[in-house]
């Protein structure tokens, strides 16, 4: 993916291993693998935003009251101890691709009569504290709405690489245009709408509203992949493997031996590859209605 001649994002903050703010705790992300009954891994991807936001749209009290927001920005806002965002060659990649999503987006939302809020890219290392409670590396990259932000330990990079198979830099950025998938969604509406409706269903039909918001989220990576012109050969291919790596049927088969589809969040291998490769070959949000498609 041609990438270098773009400037890093402006949007960005590095919270090095230090956890990026008080509070004590782990907030309800700390708990997530708990509730899960697994280690998270790969799997977690942009499964703590959903849970987040069904959280964050209920009015969860303790950090989602705002207190972790603040702390973050007293401690970005001219702190001597802070690293500096976007100087290592991984940062500086997915930096790349925010400015990227930047562009497209803002293109898309101008053609709406509409302006694009980025999001910011949150780096850490080990853990983080994040409006959405506090989250540990293991849990993957994740989207926060109380910060308008995406998470990223860069070290998931390599487990995404080592791990999951799942090798190149288009399969390294599908996986951070995914999570601004999810800020698209908080911008339209549609991750509240779909938190609401969570609180109303049985836990099996929540899942399935979770999948469906997942897979938009990789529909609009795909739409972003596509109207970047930016694609090399080889790059889908790259995102297809990531696709199929993080299924849930692949993860559950891998992890505990047996598919157990009412428990899925995220959707089977074949459909996050449908769907990516959906927004790849239309570079149209609205071919991503994952919601009124038969799934």
């Amino acid at each position: 993916m041609r990438l270098d001649d773009l400037d890093p994002t402006d949007n960005a903050r590095d919270f090095g291993s230090g956890g990026g703010g008080g509070g004590g705790g782990f907030g309800l992300l700390g708990l997530l693998p708990l509730l899960l009954g697994r280690g998270m891994g790969c799997g977690g991807v942009a499964l703590i935003g959903i849970v987040a936001l069904v959280f964050f749209s209920m009015g969860g009290g303790g950090l989602l009251g705002g207190g972790g927001t603040q702390t973050q920005q007293g401690q970005t806002q001219g702190a001597p101890n802070v690293p500096k965002a976007c100087d290592t060659e991984d940062e500086l990649f997915a930096c790349r691709v925010m400015t990227s999503t930047e562009q497209v987006w803002g293109e898309i939302f101008a053609e709406h009569g509409q302006r694009y809020k980025p999001a910011t890219i949150n780096f850490f290392q080990n853990a983080v504290q994040s409006a959405c409670g506090q989250a540990s590396s293991a849990v993957g990259p994740f989207y926060c709405p109380g910060d308008n932000g995406v998470f990223l330990d860069t070290g998931f990079f390599d487990e995404l690489d080592k791990r999951f198979g799942a090798k190149g830099d288009f399969a390294r950025a599908y996986v951070v245009g995914h999570e601004v998938g999810h800020h698209i969604q908080n911008l339209e509406g549609t991750s509240t709408k779909v938190s609401q409706a969570q609180g109303r269903a049985s836990r099996a039909e929540g899942n399935h509203l979770s999948v469906l918001l997942e897979l938009q989220a990789d529909c609009y990576a795909g739409v972003w992949a596509k109207r970047s012109g930016r694609l090399e050969p080889g790059d889908i291919e790259e995102g297809m493997v990531a696709a199929n790596a993080i299924g849930d049927d692949t993860l559950q088969r891998q992890g505990q031996g047996e598919v157990v589809p009412d428990s899925f969040t995220h959707g089977t291998s074949a459909q996050r590859k449908q769907w990516l490769q959906r927004g790849l070959d239309s570079g149209d949000p609205a071919a991503c209605d994952t919601f009124n498609a038969q799934i």
